[in-house]
C-alpha cells in the first residue's frame, strides 16, 4: 500500500511540474506576439503602449519618403500603416 501511494505522490508531483511549465510558456506567448514599443509584421506597423495606468503617449512616426508625424496613442496596440510604408517610432516623452 505505501508503495502505491509513493508512486501515485511522484505522479501527481511530475504532472505538477509539468502543467506549471506549460502555464509559464503559455502565459509568456502573447508577451512575445505583442512586445511593447514599435514592432512590424510581415505587412504591418504596430505601436504597442504597455501600461497599466490608462495613460495616453504621443509617438513620433518615421515614414518612408514622406514626413514624418507625431501621433497619439492610447493603452495597447495601435495599427501605424503599412510595414513597407513605416520606418519605425518612437515615444517622445510626452503625454496626450
Amino acid at each position: 500500500m505505501s508503495v502505491r501511494r509513493t508512486l501515485l505522490a511522484a505522479l501527481g508531483s511530475t504532472a505538477l511540474v509539468f502543467a506549471s511549465l506549460g502555464a509559464v510558456t503559455t502565459a509568456a506567448s502573447p508577451a512575445a506576439a505583442d512586445p511593447c514599443g514599435f514592432y512590424e509584421t510581415g505587412s504591418d506597423a504596430f505601436y504597442h503602449h504597455c501600461t497599466s495606468d490608462g495613460s495616453h503617449v504621443v509617438v513620433k512616426v518615421e515614414v518612408a519618403r514622406a514626413p514624418d508625424h507625431e501621433r497619439c496613442v492610447g493603452p495597447g496596440r495601435t495599427w501605424l500603416g503599412s510595414a513597407s510604408r513605416i520606418q519605425g517610432a518612437h515615444y517622445t516623452g510626452r503625454l496626450c
